[in-house]
């Protein structure tokens, strides 16, 4: 099975601020341990939920930041999970702006396989695999985490840590993502999930013997834990669950 741990929150507010003390923790021991804190952030809801880790006194000099999945667009564009990361956190924080490794878009321009080993060659410097300290991931209304989407063949590939896809069920059709190998690798991730939209799928991949291909964020372990961060909205239908208050 898959070692998991489950806070819950009455909101989002509380659920933020969690978050953001739990990152702190990581980055600090990371920094303490290692010398550097290796972390990968996605797009959607995720950025906005983790803003509040900004605020905190970090030491940002050691940050090394990826993405666990980039559509294939320029980095200003909206679509960019880039953007909504600077938007929310990057600006916010004195992160060298050489040590948040996002995709190179003029070099790549539109090639989904060219930016898929483009950046994996620059995430090969820091191990193969590399160890990651810290995935932060959401989880789509379909089930789908990084850009693994249900019942997608790439699902099952096992021999590159970064893919491209081309046909993405969501647009822009055009992404790359980590797999499972690279998710795997990872000291630990945690997932943040809110809103009423989600309840239906928590059940899903949280406490239902459906095959974890139909929801790929079931699929999802690495070698501590997973921990979700979920509001009361999201964990409204979870029967099963042993949800915990507090960190």
């Amino acid at each position: 099975g898959i070692n998991a741990e489950y806070m819950g929150f009455p909101g989002t507010t509380e659920l933020s601020n969690s978050v953001a003390q739990y990152i702190a923790n990581k980055a600090n021991k990371a920094i303490e341990e290692r010398g550097k804190f290796l972390i990968a952030l996605s797009g959607g809801s995720l950025p906005k939920l983790i803003s509040d880790v900004s605020t905190l006194p970090l030491d940002w000099s050691k940050w090394h930041v990826f993405f666990a999945d980039e559509r294939i667009v320029p980095l200003d564009h909206a679509d960019s999970n880039y953007l909504s990361c600077y938007e929310n956190l990057f600006s916010k924080t004195s992160i060298p702006s050489d040590q948040i490794y996002t995709i190179n878009y003029a070099l790549t321009g539109n090639n989904p396989e060219a930016t898929a080993s483009s950046y994996v060659e620059v995430l090969s410097r820091f191990g193969n695999p590399a160890e990651f300290d810290l995935i932060l991931l959401g989880m789509g209304p379909d089930g789908h985490t990084c850009s693994l989407f249900p019942n997608h063949e790439l699902l099952a590939k096992r021999d590159v840590l970064i893919a491209s896809i081309s046909d993405s069920p969501k647009p822009p059709p055009q992404r790359i993502t980590f797999t499972f190998p690279l998710l795997e690798a990872a000291r630990e991730i945690a997932f943040v999930s809110a809103g009423g939209g989600k309840a239906d799928m928590m059940v899903k991949v949280l406490e239902s013997d459906i095959d974890g291909r139909e929801v790929p964020s079931k699929l999802v372990k690495c070698q501590g834990e997973v921990v979700w961060f979920i509001d009361d909205a999201a964990a409204s239908k979870l029967v099963k669950t042993n949800i915990r208050r507090s960190l």
